[in-house]
């Protein structure tokens, strides 16, 4: 069912992380909602409290420093289990090898995290090697949640995921860009990381309705009728745009494919 409001939607989004997290703790998976406009750190601060209640272990991770102060002004409770990607591979790097990290005596690098923390005047939250001393699990045991990373993030997020042990979420990620303009040989080898993904919660407004999935669901595609949303199709796997348009408007869709398909018998004509 589509959630009436926000918070609704949230609330069915923790339902379908706490599910896919029953079925693998250590798992890739994503959260996505595409609302154009949509303030995404309320969202993202949000559901760090929602895990904080249900005392899991867990760290909020974003892109840069700056979005990493921002929520940590925002969510001072949340301060210790929120840094940035760089932060996290350090982590993770230190946890996997403690002697080396520590460099002989050599004094660390301060995390963004850390330094966020120092600008903002808040020495209340508690910081440690991990990051977060609040946590009694090891850094590599620790759920991720990580927020928004662009195409631009991608080779950090592939690093990160490669070498962390426990479970990351994946919210609102924009990757997939992340193959373009480069070889043949390193796309497929992306395209074989972004494969790894499942979805444990989706809800993505369309032109003609909305897409939604709550794992372990199927996925529920909505038309907007003059009388509100209504279920039309399921699907076990994400449905691509041509299956989408197909089933909300048959005719329509018929008609733009037939359409592609002249287009590619007259771009081949030409090629011969």
């Amino acid at each position: 069912m589509l959630p009436p409001d926000l918070l609704s939607a949230e609330a069915q989004a923790m339902e379908g992380l706490n599910a896919a997290l029953a079925e693998s703790a250590n798992g890739r998976w994503t959260l996505e909602f595409r609302f154009e406009g949509l303030r995404l750190l309320p969202v993202v601060l949000r559901l760090g409290q929602a895990l904080q209640a249900q005392e899991r272990q867990f760290r909020l991770v974003f892109p840069d420093a700056g979005a990493t102060a921002l929520a940590q002004r925002d969510a001072p409770d949340l301060a210790a289990r929120t840094g940035s990607l760089k932060d996290q591979e350090r982590l993770n790097a230190a946890a996997a090898d403690p002697v080396a990290a520590a460099g002989a005596g050599a004094p660390a690098e301060p995390l963004d995290s850390d330094v966020a923390g120092a600008e903002a005047g808040d020495s209340s939250a508690p910081q440690g090697p991990a990051g977060d001393a609040t946590s009694d699990a090891a850094p590599g045991d620790t759920l991720l949640l990580l927020v928004a990373p662009g195409p631009s993030d991608y080779d950090a997020v592939e690093r990160l995921c490669l070498n962390h042990r426990g479970g990351v979420v994946l919210l609102n990620g924009s990757l997939e860009d992340a193959a373009v303009g480069i070889g043949s040989v390193a796309r497929e080898r992306r395209r074989g990381f972004l494969s790894t993904w499942r979805s444990a919660y989706a809800l993505l407004p369309l032109p003609e309705g909305a897409l939604r999935r709550c794992f372990p669901g199927p996925w529920e595609l909505y038309r907007n009728d003059p009388d509100g949303h209504r279920l039309v199709e399921t699907f076990e796997q994400k449905p691509d745009a041509e299956q989408v348009a197909e089933t909300l408007s048959p005719g329509q869709a018929a008609t733009v494919a037939g359409g592609l398909q002249a287009l590619d018998r007259f771009l081949g004509s030409l090629r011969n």
